[in-house]
């Protein structure tokens, strides 16, 4: 045996020795076999590569130092048809091709193989030499990319349907106001309805500034001393709405003494706002909802856990990242921007806290917790929270429209326009209820949104056109979703038209009358 314990057991010529002292020294992993396939030699990083030290000419190694082998899609590479085996049995170059190595812990390594035959100098085939470049690390940035294209992508169709989803309630309030403008009822309903709108998209493109400034170190903080109460009574304040909207308990439990915080008011209450948005948010209705704080060794924490949707494993370590949504699914389209998580951790970590996610898995719930560092303590007020609003139901028309919509100011709004153009309406405000309001009210038309609970719209419409008389009912999507494949889906699924919100109501009004002049 000359040199290292990896060299060919007998001994090999001198320019032989030339050759593999040449091997050794590569960067990158490199091994020769003999006409048999067996391995003669192997550098270091080869060893590396596979994990392991192979038995020179051993038929145990035939052609390969790694035991599984793998083609780039996963099937699995029999030895005898790797590219070092091909390269042997036919006497030509395999050079770039791509396989993946499993090692004997399992891990695997991503690698572009370069065998080549080598030949005495008679011309005769003697062996091969295989070189392996390890690519693992370019194939998984790769990927990532493709990743973040993937997320950017959906961040920029779902930012286009969040925008559209409050402007359809806002142009259908100002045509109530152009139709029945004099009637302060209506005056007062669109009124409030676009100010709810608007603080919505208010809301949607501050969300949007404010990741940006904390991404480019731009936010600025105004810390004073604050009580937490008074940070949980603004919190609370902001996502009161969206909870009585759904039908939630929310219950909060703070320790009796007051809690100091040197912090900016406003900021803080943005992320308790934003994690009783996301318990709102994911949750079928009537669910529960707590907030609770407790101080622990000078700081404290506070919990905001929910009876939800939850967060699957794999989704954990991500679900702070800029644009991650848990589900996107439709019968899920509870809107938003896949920011809020991403902004809260932004601004806990401002004021010196730490944030973790929690959670058993799907359909078990969530729990996020917020570490603070806290100052001393005063006597604070208990928090007081407003109440929401709702429309009284619409009175009663000829023509027959069946509006559906989970966002009740679109649907309210639309439907009264309808109202006061002549027609009989009736809303719906997800998929199941869409399918049954179809079956006994038997409406001509049915405007229906695609991104619903329960049941999207695109089984909501296949469910409607198996129904008695469906097939005469004149279905038009009416949604924020406007991509090609979105339309492409909705013709499939049996839609007569595919409108994009927000929806002009002299178009519509226009579109009707042709229907029912038709």
């Amino acid at each position: 045996m000359i040199g290292p314990s990896w060299l060919a057991r007998t001994q090999p010529h001198p320019s032989e020795m030339e050759f593999r002292r040449l091997l050794e020294k590569l960067p990158v992993g490199a091994y020769t076999c003999d006409r048999a396939g067996l391995i003669t030699f192997f550098n270091e990083a080869a060893e590396q590569l596979w994990g392991r030290q192979p038995r020179l000419n051993d038929a145990a190694d035939r052609f390969c130092g790694s035991f599984k082998i793998f083609l780039p899609d996963g099937t699995p590479l029999d030895r005898a048809e790797c590219w070092m085996a091909r390269s042997l049995r036919e006497d030509r170059a395999y050079n770039g091709h791509e396989i993946v190595v499993e090692r004997p812990d399992r891990s695997r390594r991503t690698v572009l193989v370069h065998a080549n035959p080598l030949h005495d100098e008679s011309g005769r085939l003697i062996g091969t030499v295989n070189v392996l470049v390890d690519v693992t690390g370019l194939k998984e940035a790769e990927e990532r990319l493709r990743d973040a294209d993937r997320r950017k992508d959906e961040f920029l169709a779902t930012l286009a349907h969040e925008l559209r989803n409050p402007l359809a309630p806002i142009r259908n309030a100002l045509q109530l106001l152009r139709l029945d403008g004099s009637n302060p009822v209506t005056l007062e309903r669109a009124r409030a309805m676009m100010e709810r709108q608007l603080h919505h998209m208010v809301r949607l493109i501050d969300d949007l500034m404010d990741i940006s400034r904390i991404t480019r170190n731009k936010l600025a903080l105004r810390k004073e001393r604050v009580e937490l109460a008074a940070v949980v009574r603004s919190a609370v304040e902001a996502a009161r709405p969206a909870i009585e909207a759904a039908g939630h308990e929310l219950r909060i439990a703070l320790p009796i003494e007051p809690i100091y915080l040197d912090a900016d008011l406003t900021r803080l209450a943005q992320v308790f706002a934003n994690l009783l948005n996301n318990a709102a948010k994911y949750m079928e209705p009537g669910g529960r909802i707590q907030l609770c704080g407790a101080l622990n060794d000078g700081e404290v924490v506070v919990r905001v856990r929910d009876t939800g949707i939850g967060i699957p494993p794999d989704m954990l370590p991500r679900i702070f990242e800029i644009f991650t949504q848990v589900e996107r699914s439709l019968e899920r389209a509870q809107g938003g921007l896949g920011i809020g998580l991403s902004l809260a951790r932004g601004l806990v970590e401002m004021h010196g806290g730490t944030i973790e996610a929690h959670s058993a898995g799907p359909g078990r719930g969530s729990e996020f917790r917020v570490r603070l560092p806290v100052l001393d303590t005063e006597e604070v007020d208990e928090p007081q929270v407003a109440d929401a609003g709702e429309w009284p139901d619409a009175g009663e028309k000829k023509r027959r429209i069946l509006v559906v919509d989970d966002n009740k100011d679109s649907a309210a709004s639309l439907s009264k326009m309808l109202e006061l153009t002549g027609n009989e309406v009736r809303t719906a405000h997800d998929g199941l209820q869409a399918v049954e309001a179809a079956r006994t009210f038997q409406p001509e038309v049915v405007l229906l949104d695609i991104g619903l609970p329960k049941l999207n719209g695109y089984d909501a419409a296949r469910r409607i056109r198996a129904l008695p008389g469906g097939q005469s009912m004149f279905l038009i999507a009416l949604t924020g979703w406007g991509q090609d494949e979105d339309k492409r889906r909705s013709a499939e699924a049996g839609f007569n038209l595919h409108l994009v919100k927000p929806m002009d109501p002299a178009a519509l009004e226009n579109l009707l009358a042709g229907l029912h002049s038709a």
